[in-house]
């Protein structure tokens, strides 16, 4: 019943904001260009403000993407246009200043839609140098190199081009091992099996191999054992709440998602762990930093903030976590949060880019 009454009221909110949105643009584009089509408007504008929702009725890619850029300028109206309305009224209302005003919202959503979508399909990669930092344990001279990534979100949008970048970018940059710190698949895995993705995924080819943890996204649809069990079929080590030791020279432990009810706490995993080696623990959201700190944890690595994929969520994030992104040292505790490879919804990033890592560790 709760449930059912937040639903009516979050479609009532989004429908009024929606007329309020749609009532501006009618009056902008009639001022502007003395517009006379007002049924071709509204059947448009009701297109695009529901075809995000409607993309998950009939798993359309296409509908999707154009829902996606639509939620990005519904998002920045909220914003921006009660503002415009407010100057409006103060000039006395202004025509020119209404129609000016209208120009660079325009010219404003065009630049956030061009510039957002190339930072979100073209990933960088950062990379990192650090060493291990922990007092009970005798450096050994070693190195290693692990590629870090998370938030992939393999689904409808994201699929076999954006994947293949990513099988370039580790085939360049060589590491020793790669770890995936979760959201493998966006919300459902059927899109991976339709596009073969795991034949993609197999050209990885590592000495240490790829490690793999569940995030959030990996358990929506009831699908994460699916993905599991694809991830060992191809050699992929994905753990959940499980220790593995990697030819002597690592320790790594792999968390369920924090949303998990039945996931087992830091201290029950390192009571466990080899703590002689290094020990770098992947969990997908980066929540509990302090705890891995408390329980002598060398490296944590985590993804799911996305670094709040458009601006200005990224001080939402900021405030929301320790570490939202990049790399934050306490004690021997290395964190590493990736702002991700993918992106959840609108193929958009402002303040943001997609990435991988690349962490040169000294042990």
């Amino acid at each position: 019943m709760g449930m059912s009454i937040g639903f009516i009221f979050f479609i009532a909110v989004y429908s009024l904001l929606c007329f309020y949105m749609g009532y501006n643009g009618w009056k902008w584009l009639k001022a502007a260009f003395s517009f006379k089509w007002k049924k071709t408007y509204i059947i448009l504008f009701i297109f695009l403000s529901s075809a995000y929702i409607i993309s998950f009725l009939f798993s359309s890619r296409t509908l999707q993407m154009i829902g996606g850029y639509w939620l990005v300028i519904f998002g920045y109206c909220c914003v921006l246009l009660p503002l415009v309305n407010l100057v409006y009224f103060l000039t006395k209302k202004n025509q020119k200043w209404k129609v000016r005003s209208g120009y660079v919202l325009v010219a404003f959503f065009s630049f956030v839609l061009i510039y957002g979508s190339f930072n979100a399909w073209s990933p960088v990669v950062r990379d990192y140098s650090v060493e291990l930092n922990n007092p009970d344990k005798e450096p050994q001279g070693e190195e290693l190199k692990l590629l870090i990534a998370a938030d992939l979100h393999l689904g409808e949008v994201i699929g076999v081009r954006h994947l293949e970048r990513f099988i370039d970018v580790v085939n360049n940059e060589q590491p020793d091992i790669v770890l995936l710190s979760g959201d493998i698949i966006d919300n459902s895995i059927s899109p991976y099996f339709t596009n073969n993705l795991s034949d993609i995924l197999q050209e990885i080819d590592v000495p240490l191999g790829v490690y793999a943890v569940p995030g959030n996204h990996d358990y929506y649809g009831g699908d994460l054992y699916l993905l599991r069990d694809e991830f060992k079929e191809i050699g992929f080590n994905f753990l959940m709440d499980e220790i593995e030791t990697v030819q002597d020279q690592l320790t790594i432990i792999g968390r369920k998602d924090y949303t998990d009810k039945e996931r087992q706490s830091i201290e029950e995993l390192m009571s466990d762990a080899d703590k002689q080696l290094p020990v770098i623990m992947l969990d997908h959201q980066p929540r509990e930093i302090s705890e891995a700190h408390e329980h002598g944890v060398d490296m944590i690595i985590s993804g799911h903030t996305h670094r709040g994929q458009v601006f200005p969520a990224n001080f939402i994030t900021s405030a929301m976590y320790e570490n939202d992104w990049g790399h934050l040292q306490k004690d021997q505790l290395h964190s590493f949060t990736t702002s991700g490879f993918g992106f959840w919804g609108p193929a958009v990033r402002i303040g943001s880019r997609s990435e991988v890592m690349t962490v040169t560790f000294t042990y």
